[in-house]
C-alpha cells in the first residue's frame, strides 16, 4: 500500500490554501448574492406599496422626491400622490436613530392641509414586547397621530410638554416615534407640500 504524500507545512502551501480557501468562499458568497438579489428587491417594493396603501387614500400616480433634511444623516423620501390628476396626499419616508436600539423608519401619510392620515413603521429593532408596541399591529399607540396636524399637536412625549401619550415602559421609542414623525413634517413643510 502507498503511503500518500503530505503536503509540507511551508509558508508558501499555507497562503496557496487559504487563497483557495478564501476564492471559493467568494464565489459562493457571490452566487447566493445574485440569487437573493431579486427576490429581496421585489420583497422592499411590496413593503413600501403596502406603507403607501396604509398612510394615504387610494391613488393613481405617485410623484417621488428625495431630500436631506436641515438636521440628519439620511435622506427623505417624499411620495406625493395623485388621482384623477388632483393631489389628494403626500406620504413621507422619515427616520431616527433614537429608538432604544437605534433607526426606526418610518412613512407618515399626510393629507393637503398637513394633517396625519396614518403611519406605518417600516423598521425597526426595538425591544420584543415593549418598543414594538409602535407597530400598529401590536398596540394602538399610532391612532393617536391620525387626524392631527403637528402645526399645533406637540409631537412629544406629554412629559416632555408635548400631547403625545408615551407607551409605557418604553418611552424611548415613543420619543423616537415622535422624532421621526417629526422630521417627516418638517420635509413637508419645506418642499411646500401643505396647502394654506
Amino acid at each position: 500500500m502507498k503511503k500518500k504524500k503530505k503536503i509540507e507545512s511551508t509558508f508558501k502551501n499555507m497562503v496557496l490554501t487559504l487563497l483557495i480557501i478564501s476564492g471559493v468562499a467568494a464565489l459562493s458568497l457571490a452566487f447566493v448574492h445574485k440569487i437573493t438579489e431579486e427576490p429581496i428587491r421585489k420583497a422592499q417594493e411590496a413593503k413600501l406599496k403596502k406603507a403607501l396603501s396604509e398612510v394615504l387614500p387610494q391613488f393613481d400616480t405617485v410623484e417621488v422626491k428625495t431630500m436631506m433634511p436641515p438636521t440628519g444623516k439620511d435622506s427623505v423620501t417624499i411620495y406625493t400622490a395623485f388621482k384623477g390628476g388632483e393631489k389628494i396626499g403626500t406620504a413621507v419616508r422619515s427616520y431616527t436613530y433614537k429608538g432604544f436600539s437605534g433607526l426606526i423608519v418610518i412613512m407618515v401619510g399626510f393629507d393637503t392641509k398637513g394633517d396625519i392620515i396614518n403611519t406605518a413603521v417600516l423598521f425597526h429593532a426595538e425591544t420584543p414586547g415593549l418598543g414594538t408596541k409602535i407597530e400598529r399591529s401590536n398596540s394602538d399607540f399610532p391612532d393617536q397621530f391620525k387626524g392631527k396636524n403637528p402645526a399645533t399637536f406637540k409631537l412629544k412625549v406629554k412629559q416632555d410638554g408635548g400631547d403625545v401619550d408615551a407607551i409605557t415602559a418604553a418611552t424611548i421609542s415613543t420619543r423616537a416615534f415622535c422624532d421621526a414623525t417629526q422630521r417627516a413634517y418638517d420635509a413637508l413643510k419645506k418642499e411646500g407640500g401643505i396647502e394654506q
